[in-house]
Order: C-alpha cells, then sequence, then structure tokens
C-alpha cells in the first residue's frame, strides 16, 4: 500500500506569515482621522453657490488622501508573506509587480529574534537571519509570533544539514 506523504526530499511548505496586524494600525488611523476631517468640514462649509464646488473638493482630497496613505499600505501588508519551506526562506512582496528573495536553509548560520514590551504584548518581533554569502543579514520585522519562527527556521535549518550529511 502506498504511502500519502511526499519523499523527503521534496520541498514543502512549513510556515506561511504575513507581516504582523500592528503594521496597519498606522493606516486605519489616518482612515478614521480623514473621514472625520472629510465629514467636519463638508458641516462646516455654509450653503451657497460654490457650495457644491468646495464639497467636491473635499471628497476629492479625502479619497486621493483614503488611497496613498490606507489602501496601498494595507494592500502592501497583504502581499507581503513570509514562507519557511524545507529548503528555504522565501521573502514575496509587491502589490502590482512582485519581487523575491530566496535564502537556501544551508545559508543560514543564525537565526535570532527580538522584541520590545509592546511587540511581547502584541506577539510579533523582529526576526535576525544571518546568511553565510553576499546577502549577510537580513532583518525582519513585525514577524508575529516571532518566537515560534525563530525557534521553526532554527530547526528546519538544523534538518536541511543533517538531510545533506546524510546523502554524502
Amino acid at each position: 500500500m502506498a504511502s500519502q506523504e511526499p519523499p523527503a526530499d521534496v520541498e514543502r511548505s512549513v510556515l506561511l506569515v504575513h507581516p504582523h496586524w500592528k503594521t496597519v494600525l498606522r493606516p486605519l488611523f489616518v482612515a478614521v482621522l480623514t473621514v472625520a476631517a472629510a465629514l467636519a468640514l463638508l458641516v462646516a462649509i455654509p450653503s451657497g453657490s460654490g457650495a457644491g464646488w468646495a464639497r467636491l473638493a473635499v471628497g476629492v482630497i479625502a479619497i486621493v488622501i483614503l488611497l496613498a496613505w490606507v489602501l496601498v499600505p494595507i494592500l502592501r501588508w497583504r502581499t507581503t508573506t513570509y514562507e519557511l519551506t524545507t529548503r528555504r526562506l522565501r521573502l514575496r512582496e509587491g502589490i502590482v509587480s512582485r519581487r523575491g528573495r530566496d535564502f537556501p536553509l544551508l545559508r543560514i548560520s543564525d537565526v535570532s529574534f527580538s522584541h520590545g514590551p509592546i511587540d511581547r504584548l502584541l506577539g510579533c518581533g523582529k526576526l535576525i537571519v544571518e546568511s553565510a554569502g553576499e546577502h549577510g543579514q537580513l532583518v525582519l520585522t513585525e514577524i508575529p509570533d516571532v518566537q515560534e519562527v525563530q525557534a521553526t527556521l532554527f530547526q528546519l535549518v538544523e534538518n536541511e544539514q543533517q538531510r545533506l550529511a546524510g546523502e554524502r
């Protein structure tokens, strides 16, 4: 009877995360302020012959602000991914055009993390990956459950080193 598990030498995804949700707090705060300011200005504009154009201008400015400082950062957050596979660390980002970097696990020499008091409360932090080669140090900020990600990445690096040593 055939096993349903893939062979050990096949690359498979282990963990896929987006930056922590706290990165969208500032855009959401800007959205609330923009809507509140636009509503206040719309109420404050006196009725008259130029009121229509003034209200239209307020609406257009509010929409531009919402697009530039709210929608774009939220889309950037949503389209940024960090993926750990059994062979590499993959970084992907970009809204319209995509960019990516792959770090083979065999080139990773050290994995550490740090987080301050607020990050600890929110469950996120900074992941520091040392890579042997031209890339040097990679610092990923706003990683959710950074301690678990660090432990998982460290274990994957050890597993890959053992797998390669067993092939020799």
